[in-house]
């Protein structure tokens, strides 16, 4: 579309990721840093692909204390990465489970474990290690004087604050999220069954310019939904019910992550108040982002506007970028600082009625001055199909 952001990052994008990691792995006297998982291989490469979901082959990146990053990865994956910046790429004829890379890997780290070198790996809260745990503990008994260490805190600081290019792709994202539920009125109708509409509006969606919808949830009930991350059933929308959907919409390779409210005919006092209620609850968030505000002010904030009637998922939100959910959570537990350019989502809920429960969530993007509006602010008051 030609209101869209150019595809991909400038060089220059990627070679400043990786000088700020390298500046923080010398802070922490690090020789290195392994990963394995997608956002973090593309977050320093570039090697944007959806061939991750097969979960056949393992791919590593290896970040330096000085210089461009190395790939090890299947030989499936050297025509595309030789397309980024990196240089140095090192391949096997995967799969071959005798040896998935091991040895590549091995050959690279072996000169730092005879040095007894400290490297990084991700090991903390939403982190995985995407290898067979056999193959690691193989490669560990190999380099035994190697120190691996968690290096959490490295990763969640450089990508919790997103770039002018990032946010430019999110806000890009968000606005194709907020076309497509503008068009859910008109989309929806008494009668419907409920997967009838998620398939309609991933085609609405996708007509307005998104990549992929890998994320569409949501639920429909008389008076209200009872769980947010169902898959739809053939059951009819009705009268009296109340619809939401929740879209993690990507493009380029960023996710919106919100959703919308509806009612189908008039909606009953209970889930008018409950549909208030959150509007305010998120609006006084909005009002509290800035710079230095702790994430757990920001569920302080939402919670005090509901009352007894917020319900306790573990959360009101979280960041957003490469993943659907990132770093950090607004939650009573999370004392992250918010910093400008930070990308959040806003996600109160409450439960009401008998055992309902009703979520309103946007996207934001933390300014000097406070919160800028990634999505199209959702009605004040529950709209009516």
């Amino acid at each position: 579309m030609s209101d869209a952001p150019e595809q991909g990052f400038p060089v220059a994008e990627y070679a400043a990721r990786t000088a700020r990691a390298q500046a923080l792995m010398a802070a922490q006297e690090l020789s290195g840093l392994l990963l394995t998982t997608e956002a973090e291989v593309r977050y320093f490469s570039g090697f944007h692909t959806l061939f991750w979901q097969s979960p056949t082959r393992p791919w590593f990146l290896f970040l330096p204390a000085e210089g461009k990053p190395i790939a090890i990865i299947p030989e499936i994956g050297a025509p595309l990465m030789r397309r980024c910046w990196i240089e140095d790429i090192r391949t096997w004829p995967a799969p071959r489970p005798q040896d998935d890379g091991l040895g590549l890997l091995t050959d690279i780290l072996a000169p730092l474990a005879a040095q007894g070198a400290r490297v990084g790996l991700p090991k903390g809260p939403e982190t995985h290690l995407r290898m067979p745990l056999g193959d690691f503990e193989t490669l560990l008994a190999r380099l035994s004087g190697l120190d691996i260490v968690d290096a959490t805190g490295i990763l969640r600081s450089l990508r919790m604050v997103k770039s002018d290019t990032e946010i430019a792709k999110i806000a890009h994202i968000c606005a194709i999220g907020s076309r497509a539920f503008a068009r859910v009125p008109a989309l929806a109708r008494d009668g419907q069954p409920l997967e009838a509409l998620f398939r309609e509006f991933r085609q609405e969606a996708l007509a307005q310019g998104a990549d992929d919808v890998p994320y569409l949830v949501g639920g429909a009930g008389q008076g209200g939904y009872g769980d947010v991350i169902s898959p739809p059933t053939r059951k009819p929308l009705r009268k009296g019910d109340i619809l939401m959907l929740d879209t993690g919409a990507t493009w380029d390779g960023y996710f919106c992550d919100f959703n919308r409210n509806y009612a189908v005919g008039t909606p009953d006092a209970a889930a008018r108040r409950a549909y208030a209620a959150l509007w305010r609850a998120t609006e006084a968030a909005i009002a509290a982002v800035r710079p230095g505000v702790p994430c757990r002010e920001l569920q302080e904030v939402m919670q005090a506007e509901l009352g007894p009637q917020g319900s306790t998922v573990g959360r009101f939100g979280h960041g957003l970028g490469m993943q659907l959910t990132e770093w950090p959570s607004i939650a009573g537990f999370d004392e992250t600082v918010l910093q400008e350019n930070m990308v959040l989502t806003l996600e109160p809920s409450l439960v009401h009625g008998a055992g309902h429960v009703m979520v309103h969530e946007e996207n934001i993007v933390v300014r000097a001055g406070g919160a800028e509006l990634l999505t199209e602010r959702a009605a004040p008051e529950l709209p009516v199909i």
